[in-house]
């Protein structure tokens, strides 16, 4: 493959595959994604780069600009943070071996509640492997999915409205950094950190602006504004913040194929603020024909 830095209009830049909880292979989603009008996306699926490989010659032969990228979890509190991680050196050690150990908890955690709700449901985790693939990251939708391959919940969105929620009693957490040591790590691979969707409603509200400023002295690089779970009072602070500090500013669609109602290129990254992730990145670089 080759790198470039030509970039083609609007970007999406959240993207997800089958190598964590998308229900289309990184080849499909850049298929998906050309179909929609985009020639300038970044695969980003949860704790892992498994999905490059595919997905860098699929955009090429599709003439598109890819960000190789990922989703990084990290945990404030109660809070689950996602980092959105842009062109980082993906055999750097320290962040190869963080990833490793989330996406290890991240198993045994959906085990366990996979256990606790088989105590009440016909479900195994066999059931939870079947709707996986080698490499991905396994997680709760992965879960809904056996839930409504066993025909227990109709879709996704009712098994974490129902047996996924954590009012009923099988939820279980899962290791995550501290949002410090993730913007940290990504930043000593090379990389570009941006807050994924930083303000929805309910319970995972916006981290406190405190909280923010020190991510941004930490190289915190920006903020995923334009995405549907954001609340319009979250990002009117956020864009404010942006101003001051001169942040990257993205949106998004957070694509998971079948897996969630977001469709791609609904929110979009400017050419603008895609040209200051690549100049500013030094761990990878982008891919395109």
């Amino acid at each position: 493959m080759t790198s470039g830095r030509g970039l083609h209009g609007p970007a999406d830049l959240h993207l997800h595959s089958t190598y964590s909880d998308g229900t289309e292979t990184p080849a499909d989603v850049m298929r998906s994604v050309h179909s929609a009008g985009l020639r300038t996306v970044a695969l980003t699926d949860h704790d892992t780069t498994a999905g490059w490989a595919e997905a860098a010659p699929a955009a090429v032969s599709l003439g598109m600009t890819l960000l190789p990228g990922m989703e990084l979890s990290a945990q404030h509190g109660w809070r689950s943070v996602h980092l959105l991680a842009y062109l980082f050196d993906p055999e750097d050690a320290a962040l190869l071996a963080e990833t490793t150990r989330i996406r290890e908890d991240r198993m045994g955690r959906a085990e366990r509640i996979v256990a606790n709700i088989g105590r009440d449901y016909d479900l195994t985790w066999d059931d939870v492997l079947a709707q996986t693939t080698e490499d991905a990251t396994v997680g709760r939708p992965h879960i809904a999915d056996a839930l409504v391959a066993r025909g227990i919940v109709a879709d996704r969105s009712a098994a974490f409205a129902t047996v996924l929620h954590p009012r009923q009693g099988y939820y279980e957490s899962h290791y995550a950094p501290d949002p410090v040591a993730a913007v940290d790590l990504v930043v000593a691979a090379g990389g570009v950190p941006i807050i994924a969707h930083p303000t929805p409603a309910g319970r995972d509200r916006m981290m406190p602006v405190p909280v923010l400023e020190e991510l941004i002295a930490h190289g915190l690089a920006g903020f995923e504004i334009d995405h549907r779970e954001n609340t319009e009072a979250g990002k009117k602070v956020l864009r404010d913040l942006a101003r001051r500090h001169d942040l990257i500013v993205t949106g998004s669609s957070d694509y998971h194929g079948a897996g969630k109602p977001n469709r791609p290129g609904e929110n979009t990254t400017s050419e603008e603020m895609v040209a200051r992730i690549i100049e500013r990145a030094h761990g990878s670089a982008p891919v395109s024909p």
